[in-house]
């Protein structure tokens, strides 16, 4: 007997971790270079093994030409020839026992000759390989995706024709439903039978089908190796990669390998020409696949359904299906197909239906009804195959396929037609299940489970949540975690309408198991796994590369390198990614919200995980965010939408995620991931832009409030700040974001106030008492209203009306915080009057200095006057160094740059809520900051060196060119203005396109500059002249200034030279050489026409490409810079340098001796609590749903909706049509019965009044004309259940004698 090796298992690991580095590489036509694929399936011929015929068993009918294994003598070797007294003790050759395995000399990518279509893996391999091993070959190595469903296609080989209503099963039924469940397809895989329409069907549905659904019907073909024609060609030692196949006459059927599969096993039992060599091996891959969890690494939370579906057959099958029921996989049985179909489907029906006769003796009570059952199973064989001799045998076989006739379906496809085949496999397999559950209940929850490994959710809408089922929390939890981990966003939708609760079933337990099914190609995976081995400070690898071929476990959760991932890793990743927006996910429940070090959470998180990990049993603080941020960080479209749907706080979950998925995108590597993510960034961030759009429409003022609410989800973030860390430049250019900002900057003045009408003021404080300018009216004047007045308008001073007046947000003291201060009487919705207010005089001062736009001005005008000062000093008033200077302008200079100098430390360190890192870092970040960096360090260089005699000049060189740079800074304050701002946006974008111009002139100049010189000027050795006639003389020469008389030798040259190669060196000028000139005027020639008309054009060419591409989105770039401008000047004091010194004493003397907190410590930012936020919340989820209603209205009203509903309407009418036909059939067929029943009934009457002896006065009735035709016709069209009624109906009026012959009937 064959035994396994035992070596198996290493061996395969090592190659299947070769797999999990490196995908395989696919290689030309050719094949000429080693691939990482053939690199990859070295393993193979170690762990593989085919057979090879070793006795040699004289074929009687051959004379001895043949062996009874089907090959010729001269085939075999000289071993299996030279046993002659053995063989001829042998009368049957077996293929365990005449056969012996060697390594397999077939496999690795096969490619069809004349094919287009991409090549399909292969390999030859012994019936008694591991199906575990191929399994995971195929799923790991040739990436054939986890299958939803495998259907194996038993019967219908041969050349025999295939009727063509199977034909249209198989192409409209099978494999259309195949590509909806994501199913494997099993047959023999070879151009003959039903082998060859599941090919053609795969090839015609992959055509018409999308790219995305392309690959999700996998047909496989298992065949004898010694049946495939041309085999030969396959057979290569080390593998083929390619191999080439080439088929002859392809219209006919034949043995050879279809071109249609993704992959082929050919079993190999040592014959050669014969058939069913395979069926063994693949009644056990079959039974293997049964045993394994559907979804993504085994995830799913039901094994893979496997279902035999038996077309036609010969008398074989019912061995091989007898085999299949046994291991309690379930069969579908195509009635009228022919052969063994016809038999079974004839058997179950006849002998279900009519009743079991059982005998009347004592002794054979009991035996009576199995004999019966034996007698009525041989008619049944003798009608359908009366040539057969081992009938015994067949019966045997037939009865036991009866007795489990539970796990069979019989499906007359030639009267039902190919329409909904995926619901005719989904009631089969449903049917089967019947045998394993206890319940109805258990049955509705097996029902479910396939639905949801299907995706069927339509199924499960119409036939499981229709009203009639009472579905619990507790029933729905097992394929909800089914539907989240594979991704099925219809079904997590379906559930939580209709029982599931969110809030019980979302556990901190839950969510960590989530975050450890994801999938190990993800981004996702890989940050969680680094993070993951920083906190277990090992690396985290396998223990033995073994287990990465055990079969999944039981536990749908615990798959990958993530099984101890922890709620730790995930809010480190995602703080690395969002920064601290999302601490209060994750830190609450892993108490780490008082610790601060790395090492002290890493110690606290260990412990933690050691113990009981009690919070795993909490309920998540908030589920539909948490639940958010999972499908973000896995680029899950439709997922993260509908979560973003039931979660709160649309327009910052929006924005949020936005900033999330443009964080990811930086990170990604895979081109295509990164541009969806980019795709799904933008969507979120359209979302966040129309559900503002529609919160704006409906009230200003509470829009106005929702940018700048303090979220109680995302750790007091707003959507201001989260829209420009998402770098959210549409949402910004909203109009309603602008009129906030423009609010803000405009302060208690009116927005359209001239600018003459500041400077004017500026310059003359007492005019802020006249009507000049004009201020919006205050809000202690607005409270002066009645309270009818008040509960008449709309509550919008529930939403904190003081975003009206932001004077009262910016400059409000902490001391005047009380309980009725203004700030907190609005929030709080409650009119209180003021217990403190300020003087006309004092309160108008504040409103006009205090405004942004005030402090703007007075910057700008004061940076003039800083810039006038610096050009002063350096044209004019520039001293020597001391002890004559510097004088009295230069250190007022010096003095107006160190208040500058103090202002950005007090900006940078001194505002805001973040660490010093996380300041320098966003300081370094901005580019004017890198400006200002580099004007302080030249300014700090240049007065330094002028200080001292020797460095005099240099000190006043580097202070010219830090002027320049104080002067460029220009450009950022102007970048406020409307018009002057756009233009320098696209200025800073068309000055990429120069250092690109740049570089193509620099080779060009170079290449110029370098001949030039050595053809003019043989030997010039001063580098100062080098450097001159190579790279500036060729630079002028674009603007026109050139020389003639000195490149040109024909002209005269009037400058002194020689040719002396000591007075050369010297530094007297060198004489020109006359020696290949003409070649220097072509030079000349080709540069400037390279140089003045290709490279200046194509640089015209490059601006207005950027003019034309920015300038569409130059407003919108301006609209979000504006923010950030906006944002400094209101956080800044309203003196500008050098003044602004004061403000800074004024500060420190506030902040750090009296200990004054700080207003303006958060930009913009206004916190509400209680019933106030409730009421807030509540009207932005309103108008967020009126939002998705007026899309789906749109959406629904679209040309295509509308042809997708009128064809699912045409469709139920023709069902209903065809089911009205039946009907209508049924009914008359049914009359004419009953009138041939109350004939009958009239006679028996008749003839029982007359006694025995009396015959009766007329003859029994006769079926006849009409009457006859409709029974005929109902006899076609009955089904079992309805023969069934109808024999029921004639049991209460016809005797039990003339039942049998009512059976007969039907």
């Amino acid at each position: 007997m064959h035994r396994e090796p035992s070596s198996g298992g290493s061996l395969l690991s090592i190659g299947y971790a070769t797999v999990k580095m490196s995908k395989p590489e696919k290689v030309g036509v050719g094949g000429v270079k080693t691939s990482n694929a053939e690199k990859d399936q070295t393993w193979i011929p170690k762990m593989i093994k085919k057979r090879v015929c070793s006795t040699f068993v004289e074929d009687s009918f051959s004379n001895g030409a043949l062996c009874q294994c089907g090959d010729t003598r001269q085939s075999h070797s000289s071993i299996a020839l030279g046993d002659c007294f053995g063989t001829a003790m042998v009368n049957h050759w077996d293929s365990a026992q005449h056969s012996t395995q060697y390594p397999t000399d077939a496999f690795g990518e096969l490619q069809f000759a004349g094919a287009s279509r991409r090549q399909s893996y292969f390999l030859r391999l012994s019936t008694d390989t591991s199906p575990s091993t191929v399994y995971r070959l195929m799923t790991a190595h040739w990436g054939l995706p986890l299958p939803n469903l495998v259907v194996s296609l038993v019967g219908g080989e041969g050349r025999a024709k295939v009727k063509n209503w199977v034909r249209e099963v198989l192409r409209q039924g099978l494999v259309k439903a195949s590509q909806s469940t994501g199913a494997w397809l099993l047959t023999g895989g070879l151009r003959e039978g039903v082998g060859r329409c599941v090919g053609e069907a795969v090839r015609d549905h992959a055509t018409a089908a999308s790219s995305v659904s392309l690959n999700k019907v996998v047909a496989l073909g298992i065949a004898p190796w010694g049946l495939v024609h041309n085999r030969q060609q396959l057979v290569n030692p080390q593998g083929s990669f390619p191999a080439k196949y080439y088929v002859q006459n392809t219209s006919r059927d034949s043995c050879s390998l279809d071109n249609n599969y993704q992959a082929f096993l050919l079993v190999d039992d040592g014959s050669v020409g014969r058939r069913r060599g395979e069926t063994r091996f693949r009644a056990k891959l079959e039974n293997f696949i049964s045993h394994q969890r559907t979804g993504i690494s085994g995830s799913g939370s039901m094994d893979i359904p496997v279902l035999c579906m038996l077309v036609s057959g010969e008398t074989d099958m019912l061995e091989r299906m007898d085999l299949s029921l046994k291991k309690s996989i379930p069969w579908l049985v195509l009635a009228a197909s022919g052969g063994v179909a016809d038999l079974v489907s004839d058997m179950l029906e006849t002998l279900s239906s009519a009743p079991l006769v059982t005998s009347t003796s004592e002794g054979e009570g009991e035996a009576a009804p199995s004999i019966d059952l034996k007698d009525r199973v041989a008619e049944r064989i003798r009608k359908h195959f009366g040539d057969e001799r081992d009938i015994s045998k067949l019966v045997d076989q037939a009865k036991s396929i009866y007795q489990n006739r539970g796990l069979i379906t019989v499906y007359h496809g030639e009267q039902e037609g190919p329409d909904d085949f995926d619901t005719v496999l989904l009631k089969a397999l449903v049917r089967a299940s019947k045998q394993r559950v206890s319940s109805n209940f258990s049955l509705y929850i097996e029902e479910l489970k396939l639905a949801v490994t299907w995706n069927r959710v339509d199924i499960a809408r119409s036939e499981l949540f229709n009203g009639g089922i009472q579905w619990k929390h507790d029933d729905l939890k097992d394929s909800m975690t089914d539907a989240l981990v594979n991704d099925k966003p219809e079904f997590v939708r379906l559930f939580t309408e209709n029982g599931l609760n969110i809030l019980e079933y979302l556990t901190y337990g839950q969510l960590e198991n989530l975050y450890c099914s994801v999938d190990d190609s993800t981004l996702a995976y890989r940050l969680l796994q680094r993070r993951l081995e920083e906190r277990q400070g090992t690396s985290c690898s396998p223990s033995s590369q073994a287990d990465l071929l055990e079969p999944s476990s039981s536990s749908v959760m615990e798959t990958g390198q993530l099984k101890e991932l922890s709620l730790y890793e995930v809010s480190k990743v995602l703080e690395d990614l969002m920064g601290d927006v999302c601490r209060p996910f994750y830190l609450h429940p892993l108490d780490l919200e008082t610790i601060n070090t790395k090492r002290k959470a890493l110690k606290h998180v260990s412990n933690l995980l050691s113990g009981d990990c009690v919070y795993r049993n909490e309920r998540c603080l908030f589920p539909w965010a948490s639940l958010f941020i999972w499908a973000v960080l896995q680029n899950r479209r439709k997922m993260a939408e509908f979560f973003w749907e039931m979660a709160g706080e649309s327009v910052l979950s929006a924005l949020s995620g936005c900033k999330l998925l443009r964080e990811l995108s930086k990170l990604e590597s895979e081109t295509d991931t990164k541009l969806s993510m980019k795709e799904l960034a933008q969507r979120f961030e359209n979302l966040a832009h129309d559900v503002f759009s529609k919160c704006y429409q409906s009230s200003e003022s509470r829009s106005f409030t929702l940018l700048i609410r303090m979220s109680s989800v995302w750790e007091g973030t707003t959507c201001l700040r989260m829209g420009v860390a998402a770098d959210a430049r549409l949402f910004f250019s909203h109009d309603g974001v602008q009129a906030l900002l423009s609010q803000i900057w405009w302060g208690d003045m009116e927005s359209s106030t001239e600018v003459w009408k500041l400077l004017l003021t500026f310059f003359c404080p007492a005019l802020l008492y006249t009507n000049l300018i004009f201020f919006r009216e205050a809000e202690g004047q607005q409270q002066e209203e009645t309270p009818g007045e008040t509960l008449g308008r709309d509550n919008d001073s529930l939403y904190g009306t003081t975003i009206f007046s932001f004077s009262d947000i910016k400059h409000i003291d902490a001391e005047t915080q009380g309980p009725n201060s203004p700030k907190s009487a609005f929030i709080k919705g409650t009119p209180l009057s003021h217990t403190y207010k300020r003087p006309f005089a004092v309160a108008r001062w504040r409103q006009f200095w205090f405004a942004p736009v005030t402090s703007f001005l007075g910057n700008v005008l004061m940076y003039f006057v800083f810039l006038l000062l610096f050009a002063y000093v350096l044209l004019v008033d520039f001293k020597p160094p001391p002890p004559k200077g510097p004088a009295i302008a230069e250190l007022i200079l010096y003095f107006w740059v160190f208040t500058i100098v103090c202002e950005e430390i007090r900006e940078t360190f001194f505002v805001g809520s973040m660490t010093r890192k996380q300041r320098m870092r966003k300081y370094i970040r901005d580019f004017w900051n890198k400006c200002d960096l580099t004007a302080f360090s030249l300014f700090v260089i240049g007065i330094t060196c002028r200080m001292f005699k020797s460095s005099y000049e240099f000190g006043r060189a580097t202070l010219c060119v830090d002027y320049m740079v104080f002067t460029l800074r220009l450009i950022h304050i102007f970048a406020f203005h409307k018009q002057l701002g756009p233009k320098i946006i696209i200025v800073g974008k068309m000055m990429k396109d120069i250092f690109f111009f740049l570089f193509f002139l620099g080779i060009w100049l170079m290449a110029y500059g370098v001949a030039n010189q050595a053809l003019i000027y043989p030997y010039d050795p001063r580098p100062a002249w080098i450097f001159r006639r190579v790279f500036y003389r060729p630079y002028l020469h674009i603007f026109g200034q050139i020389p003639v008389e000195e490149i040109d030798v024909g002209n005269v040259w009037d400058q002194k030279c020689t040719h002396n190669v000591t007075l050369v060196e010297a530094g007297a000028e060198p004489c020109r050489s006359h020696y290949a000139n003409w070649l220097v005027v072509v030079l000349l020639v080709v540069y400037l026409l390279v140089t003045n008309i290709l490279l200046i054009n194509l640089l015209i060419a490059m601006f207005s490409y950027t003019f034309n591409k920015v300038q569409e989105n130059s407003d919108t770039y301006w609209k979000f810079q504006r923010y950030n401008l906006i944002v400094e000047y209101h956080s800044r004091p309203s003196l500008a340098p050098p003044f602004i010194i004061l403000s800074h004493f004024h500060l420190f003397i506030k902040r750090q001796i009296r200990k004054v907190a700080s207003v303006k410590i958060h930009h913009f930012v206004l916190e509400l609590r209680g019933r106030v936020a409730n009421r807030l919340m509540t009207w932005e989820s309103i108008q967020k749903e009126d939002f998705l209603t007026a899309q789906s209205k749109t959406q629904r009203a679209s040309d295509s909706e509308r042809l997708k509903r009128m064809s699912v309407k045409v469709d139920s009418v023709l069902k209903q049509l065809a089911v009205t036909r039946d009907l209508d059939r049924r009914l008359r067929a049914l009359e004419a019965e009953m009138e041939y029943s109350s004939n009958a009934l009239s006679w028996i009457v008749d003839s029982l009044s007359q006694g025995n002896q009396a015959k009766p006065s007329r003859p029994p009735p006769t079926v006849r004309g009409k009457v006859q035709r409709l029974m005929l016709c109902a006899q076609g069209s009955l089904r079992e259940d309805q023969k069934n009624e109808m024999l029921y109906f004639f049991s209460y009026f016809v005797p039990p004698k003339c039942l049998a012959h009512s059976a007969t009937i039907f």
